[in-house]
């Protein structure tokens, strides 16, 4: 079996990658191709680490990551999504098994609509005419940011846990 240690760190990677996917986006409103490659590319070293069986672990995954991409390359077209949210999203299909991105996909959706309206108001405020342009890489990275502590952090599954019984 891989080292556990091993995965942790791998989990950090993820975690630097997401934080830094979000700031990009924040500075130019872009989340590079090289990023999102990377991302992509870690997800193999983090299912041997994790003991994730081909069948049917690894398959899950990519076939969560195909419809992911088939889906957002569909809202991508109708310019409704950018593309580098589309990679990201279909590269996070990747390392979070499918429960648990269905979870980074209402978190996402949720912090989205609230930094749109904090945005918007701004917009507003400044009586800006140009189009809004949302950073949606911050909303797609926090809502993985808050999954994978759910999963992983003990101090936040307990929370979870405990929350929902009272």
């Amino acid at each position: 079996m891989p080292d556990f240690e091993f995965r942790y760190l791998l989990l950090g990677a993820l975690a630097i990658a997401l934080l830094f996917a979000a700031f990009t986006d924040i500075r130019r409103r872009q989340i590079d191709n090289w990023l999102n490659g990377a991302i992509a590319a870690g997800a193999p070293l983090y299912w041997w680490a994790s003991g994730l069986a081909l069948w049917p672990g690894v398959a899950w995954q990519v076939g969560v990551a195909a419809v992911t991409l088939a889906i957002l390359a569909v809202l991508f077209a109708l310019r409704a999504m950018g593309g580098g949210d589309v990679k990201l999203l279909t590269a996070l299909a990747l390392w979070i098994d499918p429960l648990n991105f269905v979870r980074l996909l209402i978190g996402m959706a949720l912090i989205g609509g609230l930094l749109t309206l904090v945005l918007g108001a701004w917009h507003i405020l400044r009586r800006r005419r140009d189009k809004l342009a949302v950073p949606y890489g911050v909303a797609i990275s926090s809502a993985a940011l808050w999954v994978l502590a759910l999963q992983f952090v003990p101090a936040f599954s307990g929370a979870a846990v405990s929350g929902g019984a009272g």
